[in-house]
């Protein structure tokens, strides 16, 4: 995209944010603080954008290292590695997935909550630690759970600590809403502040509530305590597919005019955009950092054995590593591409809906699961069936990350007026551009899988390949869609290829026309 072209999408942004802010509330905010008792709560309080950025970097921290004890997991070369696999998705893999959904749930609950509170003061900061202190406890209890599926502990630990996490939680919400400064104006300004109060509670107690039955379920059948907690993670959209099945059974049900927009089940409610791109960098940024601590850990030699074994060189012994270090630059230029394509893709959003960080939530849990995919791809021999089923297992990781990333694009474009931005909605000039960019990894991953089950002999070079040719792609990403563009526009349309302008009905602003107008 054109410097031109970015400087519109910024100052578009600015300008919806102007519109959003209209002249009532701005008024009405300018009043608000004007008052004497405003001013005076103003005065102890600050901004929580700094509470918030640190919140996200500790959250995105919990919830990847948890990869750790999977990637770290040791398969002896004649173990054989399917079955292997099978006992880690069985124990490791799915406790580091629900580790990570159940972690990114709380964490979807505190920017919802931190969308109605704006401003802060020592006690909502204290009480915010207090909130990070159990989000970060809950992998531990996981872990017990994991270990000693048998054993009720683990189980209960969880139900209290997501128990008193939402009476913290409610605590911040009657704080807050004692000190309506701290809120946003919307409800600053409304005749309505005990309802939005109580149908904020309301939403945050279900959870626990649900925990509390969880651990009160574990003493008669553990596992429908484990059911219950698969249910938590879903809860927005069983709860709308109730909602829908209420509604065709005994017909529409009225809907309060008082329901807060940031507080519903709905998959269009809206996220914060700034935070979503916050906790998906700093997933991003850990899962690179991971692949360098296995680097510096595992492939620094022993004084002794380069003394031994390599006559003191230290360059013959470094030279033994050298699928390793292939692996490591193969792998971070992966972590590096899927992060520059989430940048690319939320340049283009201006609006992040509930369904949407859901996508992106599992787009992040399969990037977590790339220093797995990097320890599998150079810890077996050469030309092995251990070995080919690593890189296979890589294809299928790195397929479900972009997969993922291509979903949100598609949930985007489908209410493209609310989420995208003019320039890439459909038939805009950075529309197809965006899809390829989108497509590109998935479309490889899948191609390299499929080339390793017929040329299983050569699947470790196929694999290394990928991984060097991709970057190359990126960058001649932009001219081959053109190219391909023109193909087709003279392949459906070779009447009009000579059509590239048209002028608009006031003058003089030019524009291209989009390439679906000329095919339809």
């Amino acid at each position: 995209m054109s410097q031109d072209e970015d400087g519109d999408i910024i100052e578009h942004h600015v300008e919806e944010e102007m519109e959003k802010r209209g002249p009532r509330s701005q008024a009405a905010s300018s009043s608000y603080v004007e008052s004497p008792s405003a001013a005076e709560g103003h005065s102890s309080t600050q901004s929580s954008h700094r509470l918030l950025a640190y919140s996200d970097a500790l959250i995105s921290i919990i919830a990847t290292v948890m990869i750790l004890p999977v990637a770290h997991t040791k398969v002896e070369d004649n173990e054989d590695l399917r079955e292997s696999v099978q006992l880690l998705l069985t124990a490791k893999i799915a406790v580091y997935l629900m580790t990570f959904l159940i972690v990114t749930v709380a964490w979807g609950a505190h920017i919802r909550l931190f969308q109605i509170i704006v401003r802060i003061d020592d006690c909502l900061a204290l009480l915010n630690l207090a909130c990070m202190m159990l989000i970060t406890f809950l992998p531990y209890t996981f872990s017990l759970m994991a270990t000693f599926s048998d054993h009720i502990l683990g189980m209960l630990l969880f139900c209290g600590c997501v128990m008193l996490l939402g009476v913290i939680q409610s605590v911040i919400v009657l704080y807050a809403f004692s000190r309506p400064f701290l809120l946003n104006e919307q409800i600053q300004i409304s005749e309505n502040r005990n309802i939005y109060k109580h149908h904020i509670l309301k939403v945050i107690m279900r959870v626990p509530i649900m925990c509390f039955f969880a651990g009160i379920g574990s003493f008669v059948f553990l596992q429908l305590s484990y059911l219950l907690l698969a249910v938590v993670i879903f809860l927005p959209y069983i709860s709308q597919c109730l909602k829908w099945c209420r509604s065709k059974a005994i017909g529409p049900v009225a809907e309060s005019p008082d329901t807060m927009l940031f507080y519903t089940y709905l998959p269009n409610e809206p996220l914060s955009k700034d935070r979503v791109e916050a906790f998906s960098d700093g997933v991003y940024a850990i899962v690179a950092t991971l692949l360098i601590l296995d680097i510096c850990e595992d492939n620094v030699p022993d004084p002794a054995v380069v003394q031994k074994q390599f006559g003191g060189s230290l360059i013959a012994a470094l030279q033994s590593y050298g699928p390793e270090y292939l692996a490591y630059f193969g792998s971070f230029a992966t972590v590096g591409l899927l992060w520059f394509v989430h940048h690319s893709l939320f340049l283009h959003v201006v609006k992040t809906t509930r369904f949407m960080g859901l996508l992106n939530t599992f787009s992040l849990a399969f990037v977590g699961g790339l220093p797995l995919a990097y320890q599998l791809t150079h810890e077996f021999p050469r030309n092995s069936l251990n070995e080919l089923e690593a890189i296979q297992i890589s294809c299928v990781i790195i397929f479900f990350a972009g997969m993922f990333q291509l979903a949100i694009w598609v949930v985007a474009l489908y209410n493209e007026r609310e989420t995208l931005h003019p320039y890439v909605r459909y038939g805009g000039r950075e529309h197809v551009f965006m899809m390829a960019k989108l497509a590109l990894y998935p479309c490889v991953a899948l191609a390299t899988f499929f080339l390793t089950c017929i040329l299983s002999r050569f699947s470790a070079p196929i694999f290394h390949l990928m991984e060097i040719t991709v970057p190359f792609a990126f960058l001649v990403l932009r001219l081959l869609v053109r190219v391909g563009l023109a193909l087709l526009r003279l392949i459906f349309c070779p009447d009009r290829s000579n059509l590239r302008m048209v002028v608009d009905d006031e003058g003089d602003d030019e524009s291209r026309v989009p390439f679906n107008a000329l095919v339809t």
